[in-house]
């Protein structure tokens, strides 16, 4: 294929921080570019977005219903390829299942869903479309990240016995969701947001690094949801105790309440053999521990990496010394959500560096994590089957 992606967007209008980082990410390697929207409900806040975004007017949208027939009508070589959907998590798995049966590539940001059964129903859905279906779990985007994983599979910690992540913030110490801020409004709002709060918004982030580094699966829950602000439904504060399928035993603690945490989610492996540890906000590194007490630390964009890890390195833009943080990993996940889309539109099956994306079965297990924190309170709780 010789053209660039033509990708459309749902969500994202004036005044929404992802949806911005988005459309950054998808268009950050040059092979995509954004053609149509709906940005917003309000037909006039979507047309102002397309109006800064420098869009044809008759490809805005006002309401992601009306895009996706109009879309469909147009000249196969003019239509949307895929869409990225950006909205509140109430409305994913409509907009979603719309575009999918419609026979388009779908990139959709977490949580998936607003429940689980909407999730197992959605992953139906994705396996009859055939389509591409990507979600964005974008720390496992991250060079050190993809690096963690594959030592973890080339045995240099030898078995996992314990797993510590956490994920803490500060921003909502106060109730701003009272005094107008639009991202926290719907984030606390169970009727958009879903039965969890902090833990459906970023301990599912927690989650799936967790299971993403290490190859395990989480079997057992015990979960303590709390709710610091008064007034507020959802929790803003959790601390869970887990068991995985291999026997290991892990921490996972997510707040928005953890006053002068900004964006703090970091995890610790501990291996019979060796440790690891990566943190997002110093993204670039990663440390690993021997029992003799030293510690090897692996830096972004050396030739050492990519022999250890060509996904480490299809994820590297810049030489080393160049730091790359949230945006570049935002548009990892899109390049190879991108380049998939690209193979089977060139009737080849993509590699496995192309196809190391989340994907429907992550965004399944992250709506069982839900359910199963928000089921605990405090006792031991099995993952559902789905």
């Amino acid at each position: 294929m010789n053209r660039k992606l033509r990708m459309g967007m749902v969500g994202g209008g004036p005044g929404a921080f992802i949806g911005d980082v988005h459309r950054k990410a998808a268009c950050f390697d040059g092979g995509v570019v954004l053609v149509a929207g709906c940005f917003s409900r309000s037909a006039e806040q979507s047309k102002a977005m397309a109006a800064e975004l420098y869009l044809d007017p008759a490809r805005c949208y006002a309401a992601y219903d009306e895009m996706v027939a109009a879309e469909q009508k147009l000249p196969e070589g003019e239509r949307i390829d895929f869409v990225s959907i950006v909205t509140p998590n109430d409305s994913h798995f409509e907009i979603t299942k719309a575009f999918l049966e419609a026979g388009f590539d779908v990139v959709l940001d977490k949580p998936m869903t607003f429940d689980l059964d909407q999730a197992i129903a959605l992953r139906d859905i994705v396996r009859k479309s055939g389509r591409v279906f990507a979600l964005t779990h974008n720390y496992t985007g991250y060079p050190m990240v993809k690096l963690a994983r594959d030592l973890v599979k080339q045995g240099k910690l030898g078995t996992v016995l314990k797993i510590v992540v956490q994920y803490p913030q500060g921003w909502l110490i106060k109730p701003i969701e009272r005094e107008g801020a639009k991202q926290a409004e719907w984030r606390t709002d169970p009727s958009r947001s879903g039965a969890a709060g902090c833990m459906g918004d970023i301990g599912t982030h927690a989650e799936n690094l967790t299971e993403y580094i290490t190859g395990l699966r989480i079997k057992e829950i015990c979960a303590d949801l709390g709710t610091v602000i008064e007034g507020r439904v959802l929790d803003d504060d959790a601390n869970c105790l887990v068991r995985y399928d291999n026997g290991a035993r892990g921490l996972l603690f997510a707040s928005q309440i953890s006053v002068g945490e900004l964006n703090g989610l970091r995890i610790n492996v501990y291996g019979s053999e060796a440790s690891l540890y990566w943190r997002q906000e110093d993204p670039n590194e990663l440390r690993v521990y021997a029992p003799d007490g030293t510690i090897c630390t692996y830096r972004r964009g050396t030739d050492a990496i990519g022999a250890l890890s060509p996904a480490a390195a299809r994820a590297t833009r810049l030489p080393f010394g160049h730091p790359e943080a949230f945006y570049e990993a935002f548009a990892n996940v899109y390049k190879n959500a991108t380049d998939t889309m690209r193979a089977r539109m060139d009737g080849r099956q993509p590699d496995a560096l192309e196809r190391d994306f989340p994907g429907i079965e992550d965004g399944v297990r992250g709506m069982q994590f839900i359910e199963t924190v928000v089921a605990s309170k405090g006792q031991w709780v099995a993952f559902p089957k789905a």
